[in-house]
């Protein structure tokens, strides 16, 4: 199971903490709405409205250094698009690995 890393912040950042604490914050600060967001669409059978969602949410994988998540998260854009969810549950579970390892980050 692919796990969350700073790895590509790391990289991007040059060594610049403060940047790095800012991304961080940034991350933190917006994954509970967007999230909520996806949820309520998810309720409410507005599939291309939670597509809008997954699509967002997508970027915070790729900047947690989650590949293999991202891919699950393009495929799954795309099934909303069309009306499935297939892969709903693989997402969703990516987000609560997300949300745990944001609560283990410390922006000291």
């Amino acid at each position: 199971m692919e796990k969350p890393s700073l790895k590509y912040i790391k990289e991007l950042s040059g060594g610049d903490t403060d940047f790095e604490k800012k991304l961080i914050a940034v991350v933190k600060a917006e994954l509970p709405g967007e999230m909520a967001l996806y949820k309520e669409n998810m309720e409410n059978h507005a599939f291309a409205k939670a597509a809008e969602n997954v699509h967002k949410l997508k970027h915070k994988f790729g900047i947690l250094s989650l590949e293999k998540s991202y891919q699950v998260a393009i495929d799954y854009e795309e099934q909303l698009l069309q009306g499935e969810i297939g892969l709903g549950k693989e997402f969703e579970s990516i987000l609560e690995r997300i949300q745990d390892f944001l609560l283990t980050l410390s922006l000291e």
